[in-house]
Parts: C-alpha cells; sequence; structure tokens
C-alpha cells in the first residue's frame, strides 16, 4: 500500500502526542476487504469492543506482507483510506481454524461475540475474499491478534 502525505502527517501527530512511538512509520492497512467492514469494524475498536483480529496466515504467505509479531504498531484506516487510529499488538498465536478459542472470539467484538458466529463469519469471510488459492479450510492457520489501542 503506498503511504500518502495524511498518513505520514497522522503519524507525525502520534509521536509528538506519544514520543515513545517509533519514528519509523508503521504498516498501514485496514481492517476487512471492503470500506463497509473497515468502517465497522474500526468503529468496534475505538469503542473499545474490539481487542481482537484473526488473519489467514496463508494470506500473508499469498500476499508477501509481513507477518504480525507482538509489539508491532499499525496505523488503522477508515473506509475511505483516512488514517484513523495506531495498534499495538500485544499477543499473537496461530492456531488451526478450528482451534480458534471462545475467548479469542469475543475479544473481536462481532456479531453475538459467540464462538460459533465467528466461526460462520470468518468462514464466509475467507471462503469469499481469501488473497490465496486455498481460500479456506478447518485445519487452516489462523493468526489470533491482541491489541492495544495507542492512539487516540
Amino acid at each position: 500500500m503506498s503511504v500518502d502525505a495524511a498518513v505520514v502527517r497522522f503519524w507525525e501527530e502520534c509521536r509528538a502526542e506519544d514520543p515513545a512511538l517509533p519514528e519509523d512509520l508503521p504498516e498501514v492497512w485496514a481492517f476487512g476487504a471492503i470500506p463497509e467492514h473497515a468502517d465497522q469494524l474500526l468503529e468496534l475498536v475505538l469503542a473499545g469492543t474490539k481487542t481482537g483480529t484473526a488473519s489467514s496466515l496463508w494470506d500473508y504467505e499469498a500476499s508477501g506482507d509481513p507477518v504480525p509479531a507482538v509489539g508491532d504498531f499499525s496505523i488503522i484506516l477508515d473506509g475511505s483510506g483516512a488514517p484513523r487510529a495506531v495498534l499495538e499488538t500485544t499477543r499473537i498465536e496461530t492456531v488451526p481454524f478450528c482451534d480458534v478459542t471462545a475467548e479469542h472470539a469475543r475479544s473481536e467484538g462481532e456479531g453475538d461475540r459467540t464462538l460459533a458466529d465467528w466461526r460462520d463469519t470468518h468462514e464466509r469471510y475467507w471462503r469469499r475474499y481469501s488473497e490465496n488459492e486455498r481460500g479456506f479450510e478447518p485445519d487452516m492457520p489462523v493468526i489470533c491478534e491482541r491489541f492495544s489501542v495507542r492512539y487516540p
């Protein structure tokens, strides 16, 4: 993703408020696959409801994007591509889809926050939007990420 001037300004503002943030611009991304996803999930983050996310390891391998790691920072975009938040990754666990826990499903803040709803929603998501040719499998590796909001 190319970085525009608004993202650079946003990072500079964040660092002015929190000088402990690193100088280098972190990864820049939006939740979900479409603008509506980005806005809905960002709203949950900003409300404090969403403190976790899940990603397909296969998608990272297909795209060549760096796999998240504890201590990473991310600039999160809204559906229009505007920078809105800075997250810090606090925990990573990669598990088969079928082994994602109810606790992690709840941390994602979506739907009714149950594991059954999480599984249904995420299976549909990966069947439709996967960036890899394998798509979805019940034992596919899922990166379960927990994060804290560093800004705002």
